[in-house]
């Protein structure tokens, strides 16, 4: 199947990605858009998980308040360089993680923040939970375990399902940017507050 350039083009400005990568995807899943978005979205991924090692000491802190002014957020989030700190799609990318959390109110970035005292607490009640379940205790273990990483998918942002897309995780909206500047982004710390808590 050939490619047009208008093809090419139009996906180019839907992702922003370049047009040797548009025309490759588009190659691959036969002029699909919506299968060559996701070829995209793959490749972008994997191309911001290669970046992210390198240091991040650059970026932005950014505030979010919401509407009725009961609700803020402060996030930090750190690229390679001032360069891509001020551009359009890192801002956008800021804008939304603070959003997120406004929205789904977060307890910690990653699971290697949340306290491990927390971690037992919660294996503990999971474990009540199943006490009286007629199941082998593998089995009990399982489900306990099971749940806990479904507290982990709801309390750490970068685990949770992105709320303009549930479809994509918070980590993977990430490396997708990543993939698309170039450099390693890092969400490094957020505060939510909320007036009354």
């Amino acid at each position: 199947m050939s490619i047009s350039s208008k093809d090419v083009a139009n996906l180019r400005n839907i992702t922003g990605l370049g047009m040797m990568d548009c025309k490759k995807a588009l190659e691959e899943t036969n002029g699909d858009f919506d299968k060559a978005i996701d070829y995209l979205r793959k490749k972008g991924i994997s191309k911001g998980e290669q970046r992210s090692g390198r240091a991040a000491s650059q970026g932005v802190i950014e505030p979010y308040i919401h509407p009725g002014s009961q609700l803020g957020v402060l996030l930090e989030l750190n690229c390679e360089t001032d360069f891509v700190s001020r551009s359009d799609e890192f801002k956008q990318l800021a804008h939304n993680l603070a959003m997120q959390i406004a929205a789904s109110s977060p307890t910690a970035v990653r699971r290697e923040e949340v306290p491990q005292h927390v971690i037992d607490k919660e294996l503990e009640i999971y474990r009540e939970q199943m006490a009286n379940e007629k199941k082998p205790p593998e089995i009990k273990e399982k489900i306990a375990i099971g749940k806990l990483e479904k507290y982990f998918q709801t309390t750490c942002l970068l685990e949770q399902q992105y709320v303009k897309d549930p479809n994509v995780k918070v980590s993977e909206l990430v490396l997708e940017v990543a993939g698309k500047l170039k450099e390693n982004i890092v969400v490094k710390r957020f505060t939510r507050f909320q007036v009354g808590e």
